[in-house]
C-alpha cells in the first residue's frame, strides 16, 4: 500500500502501539535526508504473490544498512547489507525468500499470512550511528479482491500549515483529501507510545462538539477535520482518529514542527497562515457553500477570485470598497465578503474544480491559495455478482457488490437482516467482497449490498444462492 505521507518524529519509541487501523504508518528517526521513504508495491497482496518495499533517497555513504522484521532490534534481522563490498548476510528472519538491493529497496517473494508485519530499514553511518530508521506495515490477504470501486479516492493525509511553526506562532493541521462517508473525528494529543488523551471530537451530522481533558482553549477544529493550534510553544505529536459510516474508523498521526530560530514578532503573516475551507467539505447538488477564508492578511489592497482558467468570478478592491462581478455569476446571487469569503449558492456538479484566491498587498506584492470544490450527488444503485466454485468437492461462493461510486460504506444483508458473520466467511479489505468456504445449506437465501455516503444509501436488487 503507498505511503501516504512522511512523519517525521525524533525520539519516537519502539513500533509495538504506533500500529492503527490505518493500513500504514511511517515513522522517521534522526533523519538526514528529506524525501526518504518506502512504498510497498503493489500496494495490495495475496499469498503467494511478490511484494517489493521499494526505498527513495537511501541516505549517501552509509557502512551498512539492515532490514527488521516485527521490531528494531538487530536480533530481529531479514538481511544485513554493506554496499562497499557488495555484501549481503542474511539474518534471523531470512527465509530465502528475500532479496535486497543497493538502494535499500527489498523483495519478498512468494508471501503467506505469516509475513503480514511491521518492517523497518535501519542505515548506519561509518561511526555505526543509526541515521535513519524508517518503517511500513504490510498486510497479506487470504484473496484478491477484485470487486467494488471502480476509480478509489486517494487515502486522507494530513498536512502542517506552515511546515514549521515559528514559537508561539498558530498552525493548521490541514485534513486533506477527508472521505466523503465521514461522520466525525476525534481529535488526540499523542502522549508517548501506550497514550493519548483526547483534545475533542466533532459529530458532522449533527455539527456537535465535545472537549476532551487535553483541551486548553488554543484549539479549534472544523468540519473537514482541520485543527487550528494557537501560540504553539514546542513540537508536539496529534492523532486524528476519523469515523466512517458502519463504524469504521481510520488514524493519522501527525508532527508539529518548531523552529526556535522564527518570532512572531519578527514576521507577524508567519503567526497566522492563511487557509481556505469549504463549509460543507462536500455539499450536495442545490447547497450553498462557503469558502471561508483565515487569516487574509491586513495589508492587502485588493483580492480576486477565479475558477480554473476561466475569467474572474469577482474582484474587490479595499481602498473604496468596490466589488466588481463577472455577469454569469453576479446572476446566480453569489456573495463575497470584505474578509475575502465567497458564498456560492446553488452549486451543481457543474462547479466542481479548483477556485483560486489571488491578492495583492501594499508592497504590490501578489500571492494566491487555493480551494476545491467538489459537488456530491447521491450514490447510484449497486449490484450484486456471484461467482459459484467446487473444489475437491467443497463449494464455495463469492458474492461482490459492483458500485460506480467512490469513498462509501459497505455493508451485506441476509435475508432482510444485518449478515452476521461466521468461521467459514470472509469480507475483503473494503468489505466490497463476501466469500463462504464450505458453504452448506445454513448460507442459502437472499443477498443484497448497501452502499452509503453522508448524503444517501442505496440497496442492490436481491439476488439468490444457490
Amino acid at each position: 500500500m503507498e505511503v501516504s505521507s512522511m512523519i517525521p518524529c525524533k525520539g519516537c519509541t519502539p513500533w509495538q502501539g504506533l500500529l492503527f487501523t490505518a493500513s500504514i504508518l511511517t515513522c522517521w528517526h534522526l533523519s538526514t535526508t528529506d524525501h526518504f521513504g518506502v512504498e510497498v508495491v503493489p500496494p495490495y497482496v495475496a499469498n503467494g504473490d511478490s511484494v517489493l518495499f521499494l526505498v527513495r533517497n537511501l541516505p549517501k555513504n552509509l557502512l551498512s544498512f539492515a532490514w527488521i522484521k516485527g521490531g528494531t532490534s538487530m536480533n530481529d534481522a531479514i538481511i544485513v547489507y554493506i554496499p562497499n563490498n557488495n555484501l549481503s548476510v542474511p539474518g534471523r528472519f531470512h527465509s530465502g525468500r528475500e532479496t535486497v538491493y543497493g538502494n535499500g529497496s527489498l523483495l519478498i517473494q512468494n508471501v503467506n499470512q505469516k509475513d503480514t508485519g511491521v518492517y523497518s530499514l535501519r542505515a548506519f553511518n561509518r561511526r555505526t550511528d543509526t541515521v535513519s530508521q524508517i518503517g511500513t506495515y504490510l498486510y497479506v490477504n487470504n484473496i484478491l479482491w477484485t470487486c467494488g470501486r471502480l476509480t478509489p479516492s486517494p487515502r486522507p493525509t494530513v498536512e502542517s500549515v506552515p511546515p514549521s511553526v515559528p514559537h508561539g506562532g498558530n498552525v493548521f493541521l490541514r485534513v486533506r483529501n477527508p472521505p466523503e462517508n465521514m461522520v466525525g473525528f476525534i481529535w488526540y494529543k499523542w502522549m508517548n507510545t501506550f497514550t493519548r488523551v483526547e483534545v475533542g471530537r466533532y459529530m458532522v451530522d449533527k455539527k456537535t462538539t465535545q472537549l476532551g481533558p487535553a483541551y486548553t482553549g488554543r484549539e479549534t477544529w472544523y468540519s473537514d477535520g482541520t485543527l487550528l493550534l494557537r501560540s504553539v510553544t514546542q513540537e508536539e505529536l496529534y492523532l486524528i482518529q476519523i469515523q466512517r459510516t458502519f463504524l469504521e474508523t481510520e488514524e493519522i498521526l501527525v508532527k508539529v514542527q518548531v523552529d526556535a530560530s522564527l518570532s512572531v514578532f519578527c514576521n507577524p503573516l508567519t503567526a497566522s497562515p492563511l487557509m481556505i475551507q469549504p463549509v460543507p467539505r462536500y455539499p450536495a447538488e442545490g447547497e450553498s457553500v462557503l469558502f471561508e477564508v483565515h487569516n487574509l492578511p491586513e495589508d492587502v489592497k485588493a483580492f480576486y477570485w477565479y475558477i480554473g482558467l476561466e475569467p474572474r468570478i469577482v474582484q474587490y478592491y479595499r481602498n473604496d470598497n468596490s466589488v466588481s462581478w463577472w455577469p454569469t455569476y453576479r446572476k446566480r446571487g453569489w456573495m463575497l465578503y470584505n474578509n475575502g469569503s465567497l458564498l456560492l449558492r446553488g452549486v451543481t456538479v457543474k462547479d466542481n474544480g479548483k477556485y483560486t484566491l489571488g491578492f495583492s498587498t501594499k508592497d504590490s506584492e501578489f500571492k494566491k491559495a487555493e480551494v476545491e470544490l467538489h459537488v456530491k450527488k447521491s450514490v447510484t444503485q449497486p449490484s450484486v455478482r456471484i461467482t459459484d466454485t467446487v473444489i475437491a468437492g467443497q463449494r464455495s461462493v463469492t458474492f461482490s457488490c459492483i458500485s460506480r461510486d467512490t469513498d462509501i460504506s459497505i455493508r451485506w444483508i441476509f435475508n432482510n437482516q444485518n449478515l452476521k458473520l461466521t468461521e467459514s466467511m470472509t469480507l475483503s479489505p473494503t468489505k466490497c467482497g463476501l466469500r463462504i468456504d464450505s458453504a452448506t445449506r445454513e448460507n442459502a437465501g437472499e443477498y443484497k449490498c448497501q452502499v452509503s455516503n453522508r448524503f444517501s444509501s442505496k440497496t442492490s436488487p436481491r439476488v439468490f444462492w444457490p
